[in-house]
């Protein structure tokens, strides 16, 4: 066991490094590693499972700095450890353009970042999806190849932000005991005492959410340790409030909001130096300290090669499963169940609600992709996420696959990046539309971070009626498709609702919106196509008799309404095409021939999507037609909506003729 005084200078490698690194990048957070150097030090040297050199190992403990803003001591602990990714050079590199130590841990910059945080709050909804993701991994492979822990370590801004209830509750309910979260108790917020704002007893709150949560001094190690092995051994969650000073050793500013966000200064590390007798120049860690460090960073080399044997030995066919799964591809029979699925729907014809296609759909993929685990945001009966391979996921049952997230998006959409992130599974959760806003920023940071996780947004338009304006979509399309790297689909029948589905599947790297509609949609793509059609983001769907006069564009519910304007158009002599399309994302990663091609050169080009314009003059230009909302809905029913806002055939055609005979 380390002595008291190895302890300590273990823990003071950590705040030297980060007091030096935010000091010459003349910006930064110091006072979180100082304040809960010791917490991490106990967690990383005692209990922690993981392995520097193989960093991805699929058993490992997970760590989630959910107070991002601490980013110092994550890299800190990462070099001293011995992780390859981050050098003392990166440490001296801090905050600079083109560093893996970005101002807050950026997912894929470095190995050892779990996640993406600095957003309050997201790491600790996000920890709810790992630790699920845990305990459904384990339900399906066993305690031989799945067994670990998730620790987080959040601090006073987390537990404010209102997604921090969210995922607190939804981990009390499911009894994930496997999620241990440490409180930087420290008091301290940018505006000063966390009092000016807030009198919340936090340990009582996680205890009504179902945790067990209790008091300690956050910079006694034995305390610390004490805690957590009883952490390990509860049948609950558990959060530890520790108690810390932020800043803890800088003679002045120690315990006040002076050491939360910016640079200590000179006068103030010089007196730190003399607090702790570390008599070292910026940047150097005593050998014998870091031979300390990087023997702890070597621990989890046995628990990892015991963990390769047991997974060597394993039954072939669950080997396999396991590896693929991990490494994230999608069954070899995916295509073919696709394509025979795609068959039988041009067969079929069926006229349904793409909120009833991608359920329909769900039925075929949940069957073949074993991984997929579904939700909803207590939506599940109008969301149609659930098939029948997917029953409840319950605190006594983790070896199913839906998710009842309650009512709470923006926790939902954060422990689907956590479900995503822990790797083996492919997570999906719905909820209305116009409820995007709740769960925007974590569909952002799934953005960021270039994950597959995948959101089911049905109710996508002023045609799910009597719920009113409140209810109804109007500029959610054009905000999710502002989104960098996001790709948001709007399937116009059940065929192209397959499709965009399969595509989802594929995206490895970015995430997808599915828009879905209430109302029922005829089948527009009537004859068995193999390729994808919706994987060009935009396609012709009906030819024009001739050279095209007219070029209509249209998405998902409205490309009907595109059908039959062609349709009178053409009666009236005008040549007219129909562009159905389903993700202005991956339209525009086609070339530019094909681009050119599909827009091609009709006088008129007409959109029509019950929404706001913005994006569509991409392709019909400034001077095209737009057939949409110019402002928010209207309680009353479908077939009154569409008249009362223009959104028709005729209105189409009629303001295709006025420019024609114009």
């Amino acid at each position: 066991m380390t002595s008291r005084e190895q302890h300590d200078r273990m823990a003071n490698a950590i705040r030297f490094l980060s007091m030096d690194a935010v000091e010459k990048a003349n910006s930064g957070h110091p006072g979180l590693p100082m304040g809960c150097a010791d917490i991490a030090t106990v967690l990383f040297t005692r209990f922690l499972k993981f392995d520097a050199k193989a960093p991805h190992w699929a058993d490992r403990d997970r760590f989630i700095l959910s107070a991002g803003h601490g980013s110092m001591l994550l890299y800190s602990l990462l070099y001293l450890t011995g992780y390859e990714d981050i050098t003392l050079d990166q440490i001296k590199h801090f905050r600079q353009l083109g560093s893996r130590t970005a101002g807050h841990p950026e997912y894929g910059h470095a190995a050892g970042i779990e996640t993406t945080t600095g957003p309050l709050g997201q790491g600790l909804a996000n920890s709810v999806g790992f630790a699920l993701g845990e305990r459904i991994m384990n339900a399906a492979f066993g305690n031989d190849l799945v067994d670990h822990y998730t620790y987080v370590l959040a601090g006073d801004g987390c537990l404010m932000e209102g997604v921090s209830q969210e995922a607190i509750a939804l981990a009390g309910h499911l009894k994930l005991n496997k999620l241990i979260v440490f409180w930087d108790n420290n008091n301290i917020s940018i505006d000063g005492p966390v009092s000016l704002a807030d009198n919340t007893d936090q340990v009582a709150r996680f205890q009504a959410s179902g945790w067990n949560a209790s008091h300690i001094d956050g910079q006694d190690p034995e305390a610390i340790a004490y805690a957590i092995e009883a952490a390990r051994h509860s049948d609950k969650p558990t959060m530890i409030a520790c108690k810390t000073t932020i800043g803890f050793g800088a003679p002045t500013k120690a315990g006040t909001n002076k050491a939360h966000g910016s640079p200590l200064g000179a006068d103030e590390i010089a007196g730190a130096r003399k607090f702790f007798g570390w008599d070292y120049p910026p940047f150097e860690i005593p050998a014998d300290i870091l031979d300390a460090w990087r023997t702890a960073g070597k621990a989890g080399a046995k628990p990892r090669t015991d963990w390769e044997g047991r997974l060597a030995k394993a039954e072939p066919k669950l080997k396999a499963e396991f590896e693929r799964r991990i490494a994230g591809k999608l069954p070899a029979n995916f295509d073919a169940v696709i394509a025979d699925y795609k068959k039988k729907l041009a067969a079929d014809k069926p006229k349904v609600a793409t909120r009833k296609s991608s359920e329909m759909a769900l039925e075929v993929i949940n069957g073949a992709v074993p991984e997929t685990v579904g939700g909803s945001a207590d939506l599940t009966g109008s969301n149609n996420t659930k098939t029948s391979q997917t029953k409840n996921i319950t605190a006594d049952d983790y070896g199913q696959r839906y998710v009842h997230y309650g009512i709470r998006e923006h926790g939902m959409a954060a422990a689907i990046n956590g479900l995503t992130l822990h790797g083996g599974l492919i997570a999906y959760g719905g909820t209305f539309m116009c409820f995007s806003d709740y769960a925007r920023p974590s569909m952002r940071l799934a953005s960021l971070m270039g994950i597959r996780s995948i959101f089911v947004m049905t109710h996508d338009s002023i045609g799910l009626g009597e719920d009113g304006p409140t209810h109804q979509p109007v500029e959610h399309l054009a905000a999710l498709r502002a989104i960098p790297n996001h790709n948001v689909f709007r399937p116009a029948d059940a065929v192209e609702t397959a499709e965009c589905w399969q595509l989802a599947l594929e995206s490895e790297k970015t995430p997808s919106t599915l828009a879905l509609t209430r109302q029922n949609l005829p089948t527009v793509r009537n004859d068995f196509v193999a390729g994808n059609l919706s994987r060009q983001g935009a396609y012709e769907l009906a030819a024009a008799n001739g050279d095209a006069a007219v070029t209509i564009f249209a998405s998902g519910s409205e490309v009907e309404i595109a059908l039959a304007a062609r349709e009178a158009l053409e009666k009236h002599g005008h040549p007219t095409r129909v562009v159905s399309v389903p993700c202005f994302e991956l339209f525009d990663k086609q070339s530019a021939d094909y681009r050119n091609k599909t827009i091609g050169n009709a006088p008129i080009k007409i959109a029509i999507e019950a929404g706001i314009r913005q994006g569509w003059d991409h392709f019909i230009g400034t001077d095209g037609i737009f057939i949409g909302m110019t402002g928010f809905g209207a309680s009353g029913t479908i077939e009154q909506l569409y008249p009362h806002f223009g959104i028709t055939a005729e209105a189409t055609v009629k303001a295709a003729e006025a420019r024609l005979h114009g």
